[in-house]
This record gives C-alpha cells, structure tokens and sequence, in this order.
C-alpha cells in the first residue's frame, strides 16, 4: 500500500524559539496587531510503501527518531492517508 505522510516538526514547548519570537516582534511594523505566540516549526511531507498502516508508522516514528527530528530540542507528529 502506498501512503502519503505530513510530518509537523516544531520546538519543544518549554524552549524559546527565536524565529517565532522575530516574526512576533515584526507582525506590528507591518500593521498586523493581536498576533502571538509564533511559533516556526517544519513540515516534511513524503510517500511511502507500506503493508499496512501500523508498520508505515513505525518507518515514519523511526525515520523522526534517527534522522529528521533533534530530540533535545524539537518534538514532532505526524498524519498518515492512504494513496
């Protein structure tokens, strides 16, 4: 089975994110008021043949947890949909 995979990929919630907090500060010198707590994450889509849905898990969980995803300081989820 072929599934498509949206991999969301954003600071850890206790750490400070520098990108977010830049584009916060700028939103009132472009006259957009009432915006905060940016916060600048990745998003990493990608296909992948499967057998089933719990084993194209495991390959997007392991594929975070070895390559794309710094554990110290990012946290990740993950939807999967059927090709």
């Amino acid at each position: 089975m072929k599934f498509f995979v949206k991999i969301n990929i954003m600071p850890q919630a206790a750490l400070l994110d520098p990108q977010g907090k830049t584009i916060e500060n700028n939103t009132s010198k472009l006259g957009i008021d009432n915006v905060t707590n940016i916060r600048m994450g990745k998003l990493i889509t990608l296909n992948i043949e499967s057998a089933n849905i719990e084993s194209a898990k495991k390959i997007v969980t392991d594929l975070c947890d070895k390559l794309l995803v710094n554990q110290i300081t990012e946290q990740f989820d993950f939807e999967i949909e059927s090709c």
